[in-house]
């Protein structure tokens, strides 16, 4: 099965990097690579495309405006270097959301959430319309020492990131391992986890209290950061009861 996509993004080599690896997966077909979100929206509106890989911050509009604007949505993900925006980019039903310096590997995979969607067989009409997700695993393997730990989404509370470690607070342990805070960052839900500081990530589930600026998970108070306070505010404003 070929898979038509168009890349949106403002930045030259951005754009050169992306089209390097569509190139190098057999069953893509690149359509177009434009820096131009206006004249993107020609092209979906007159073009069939299956996959749209669309820039975040960009001159004229945003990609999460260009997005809305779609009558016709393909499958899309989103690129960009601003972690803040992955929540607002899920509630829009994107595939995969992929933070900028983007390796191969991490393309390779969100590419592949793609293929799968397509490649899935149609449930009849008769069908259940809500089944689990076969593809999408509820836990993640974390090396511990000399040791890899399992780990459940439900159960890591937030994560704390120091240079090059991490430290996983969970329900019942606390895990530190040699992992980059923004790599395990692309590992994790992004409908259930945001980022809240350039230290720390948090679960949305085990947020207690939000009060003055600042996150209470049990007894553990987690600073909300200027960089990440407006993606988070708007978060809790979609979620609040009126």
């Amino acid at each position: 099965m070929s898979i038509s996509c168009l890349i949106v993004d403002d930045e030259p080599l951005a754009r050169s990097l992306l089209t390097d690896y569509v190139k190098k997966v057999p069953y893509l077909n690149l359509l177009d690579a434009t820096s131009n979100p206006l004249a993107a929206i020609e092209i979906l509106r007159n073009t069939p495309v299956d996959l749209l890989f669309l820039d975040i911050q960009m001159p004229e509009i945003t990609g999460i405006s260009l997005l809305k604007a779609l009558q016709k949505k393909p499958l899309v993900i989103l690129t960009t270097a601003y972690s803040e925006y992955a929540l607002e980019g899920y509630e829009l039903d994107v595939i995969d959301y992929l933070l900028k310096p983007i390796t191969f590997e991490r393309f390779l995979r969100a590419v592949e959430k793609v293929n799968q969607r397509l490649t899935a067989p149609t449930l009849s009409p008769a069908a259940p319309k809500s089944l689990p997700d076969a593809n999408v695993q509820p836990f993640v393997f974390v090396k511990d020492g000399t040791k890899l730990v399992k780990l459940r989404w439900d159960d890591i509370l937030y994560v704390e990131g120091l240079k090059d470690y991490v430290t996983i607070h969970t329900r019942t342990q606390k895990i530190v391992t040699l992992q980059r805070l923004k790599s395990l960052e692309e590992q994790l839900p992004p409908d259930k986890f945001i980022r809240i500081h350039h230290s720390y990530i948090v679960a949305v589930d085990a947020i207690d209290v939000i009060h003055k600026g600042e996150v209470q998970i049990g007894t553990v108070n987690i600073p909300v950061s200027d960089t990440y306070r407006k993606a988070f505010k708007d978060f809790t404003d979609k979620n609040q009861m009126l």
